[in-house]
């Protein structure tokens, strides 16, 4: 099938064109014929799968055939969770548009607000936003959603790990109730889906890849090693291999600064990105690693989701997630677009059970190595490694081990609140 097949508008096929391609993904083919009939869709997809195109291109389409008002009210919303994610989708959206008289603009926290309300105040006809920043603009009575025909919930089960399913529904309360809603997530669970019902009319549901599949191409392998020498380890891999761009998670943003010194030290160009950083220091970082000037990108679970690096070789897990499904998060920022990518794991013996949750969800056995000199310690504890006082869920981005679980659930504590202002 061709991207011509599917209905879309000669400005859209010269833009794709444009960016070089000419068959649609999976999630395109499915995605894109039931947008562009007005239904709602729930949508599963992968990171890396191209589902930012399956909604953007069909989306556009609708808007370009719609009456453009004079004052250019928001017609269109796409909520996503961080800032990165956010600044990537207004890229597509901005280079899908060029042929059409679609304006765009993109809001987050951690940037001074008021160029983002001169835009705003000029018309847009397509918002790509974070919940926090949102809000705060609607409260100021600087942007107004009472024109939105179509909402996109982008990354929904993020969204609800990071706790915004209050700013959700707060949202949702903004917009018009006839609306067309686009949900798109890479997990489905019980709350998702109790999300999705609040949300979606009668939803066509598509799915790109089986639920928490990991992707085909990326060559996955776990590096059994004691706690005190990963470091050594990853000094290692990456100096003898000459890997030029690496992207490495921790799970805390201390240890991404820890890890990051000590690579430098070591010779290696690095730069930690994480929730504490600010967004300028983030953009500089993420500029610097697509332009080879930094080799290696430290950073906790905020760039999971959203960062879209072109043929990312190599994917290095310091410290496996304890939550599965972040493991296919993580490892889904290489392999993308077809290319081979490679993911590493460096496993001790407190993470032993959380690798076999992660083996259990993706629904195979890891290939297992041990390097000379970095060997396991055969007296280490297999007792899994505390969160926050247990095997619970660990804050989103390496945040402080105080967060409740209510606050990544919605909750209202004040912690949850303040970790999810620095992110937005």
């Amino acid at each position: 099938m061709s991207f011509n097949s599917l209905g879309l508008s000669d400005a859209l096929l010269k833009a794709i064109n444009k960016k070089g391609y000419d068959t649609p993904s999976p999630i395109q083919e499915k995605a894109i014929p039931p947008i562009l009939e007005g239904k709602d869709v729930l949508a599963s997809a992968q990171t890396g799968t191209g589902k930012t195109a399956g909604f953007t291109l069909p989306l556009l389409q609708i808007l370009s055939e719609g009456t453009t008002k004079r004052h250019r009210p928001v017609r269109a919303l796409i909520l996503t969770p961080t800032r990165e994610l956010a600044a990537q989708i207004f890229e597509n959206v901005k280079e899908y548009s060029e042929f059409l008289d679609i304006k765009s603009a993109v809001i987050f926290g951690g940037v001074n607000q008021r160029p983002q309300a001169a835009t705003l105040k000029r018309g847009v006809d397509v918002l790509v936003a974070t919940p926090g920043r949102l809000l705060d603009l609607c409260n100021q009575n600087i942007l107004s959603l009472a024109s939105v025909e179509i909402f996109v919930l982008d990354e929904a089960d993020r969204m609800l790990d990071m706790g915004f399913v209050r700013d959700i529904e707060r949202i949702i309360k903004l917009i018009p109730k006839k609306r067309q809603n686009l949900m798109f997530s890479a997990t489905f669970s019980k709350d998702i889906k109790k999300l999705a019902n609040g949300i979606l009319t009668y939803p066509v549901s598509v799915e790109a890849t089986p639920e928490n599949t990991t992707v085909e191409v990326i060559q996955q392998k776990v590096f059994r090693v004691a706690k005190g020498k990963k470091t050594g380890l990853v000094i290692k891999l990456i100096s003898e291999g000459n890997w030029q761009q690496v992207l490495v998670f921790t799970r805390t943003k201390h240890g991404a600064n820890n890890l990051t010194k000590k690579l430098i030290s070591s010779g290696i160009t690095a730069a930690a990105i994480h929730g504490n950083k600010s967004q300028g220091a983030r953009t500089k970082a993420l500029a610097g690693f697509k332009d080879g000037s930094i080799r290696v990108m430290v950073a906790t679970d905020i760039a999971a989701r959203g960062l879209d690096i072109p043929l990312l070789p190599h994917v290095i897990n310091f410290e496996i997630p304890n939550i599965s499904e972040d493991y296919v998060h993580r490892i889904g920022r290489t392999g993308r677009a077809g290319a081979s990518g490679e993911a590493i794991s460096l496993v001790s013996a407190d993470e032993t059970s959380f690798l076999a949750d992660i083996q259990k969800l993706i629904g195979m056995k890891i290939p297992v190595e041990i390097v000379e000199g970095f060997e396991p310690d055969p007296n280490a504890s297999t007792e899994p490694i505390k969160q926050g006082g247990g095997r619970s869920r660990s804050p989103r981005g390496g945040g402080s081990n105080k967060s409740s679980k209510s606050s990544t659930k919605g909750g209202s504590s004040n912690s949850g609140r303040r970790t999810r202002d620095r992110r937005n």
